[in-house]
C-alpha cells in the first residue's frame, strides 16, 4: 500500500513567537508613555514660568503706574493665586526696594514650588524723580 503525502500547513505562528512580539510591543509602549510624561511636565514647568513672568510684569507695572511720588521701597510681601491648567498655583510676590538720590530701585522676586525645588523670577526696575 502507498502512503499520501500528507500537506503540513506552517505558515502560522507559535504561541511563543506571539508572546514575545507582545513582550515587545509592551517595552515600546511604556517608552512611549514615559516620554509623554516627561513632555508633560517640561510643559508644565513652562507654563508655570511663564505665569510667574506675567505676574512680576503685573506687579511691576502696576507700581510704575503709582508715580514716583507714591512708589514705595519698603520690604513686603504678597501671595498670588494662578489658574493653571486645572488647578490653581500659588506665587509668592516680594518686593525690595532703595532710593538713592533722585531715584528709586524697586525688585520684585516672584517665586514657586513645582515637585519640591523653587523657582525664582526676578524682576527690577529704576524710577527717577523728573521733579526734583
Amino acid at each position: 500500500m502507498m502512503e499520501l503525502p500528507v500537506k503540513r500547513d506552517n505558515n502560522g505562528f507559535t504561541l511563543i513567537e506571539f508572546l514575545v512580539s507582545i513582550v515587545i510591543l509592551m517595552v515600546g509602549l511604556l517608552g512611549l508613555l514615559q516620554a509623554v510624561n516627561i513632555s508633560y511636565s517640561h510643559n508644565l514647568q513652562t507654563q508655570l514660568r511663564n505665569e510667574a513672568v506675567t505676574v512680576a510684569d503685573s506687579v511691576m507695572a502696576g507700581e510704575v503706574a503709582k508715580g514716583y511720588g507714591n512708589a514705595s521701597t519698603s520690604t513686603s510681601a504678597i501671595y498670588v493665586s494662578r489658574k493653571i491648567l486645572n488647578g490653581m498655583k500659588n506665587y509668592s510676590v516680594v518686593r525690595t526696594g532703595s532710593s538713592l538720590q533722585n531715584s528709586k530701585e524697586i525688585t520684585y522676586e516672584i517665586s514657586w514650588k513645582y515637585k519640591g525645588i523653587r523657582y525664582t523670577h526676578n524682576v527690577s526696575g529704576v524710577m527717577s524723580n523728573t521733579n526734583p
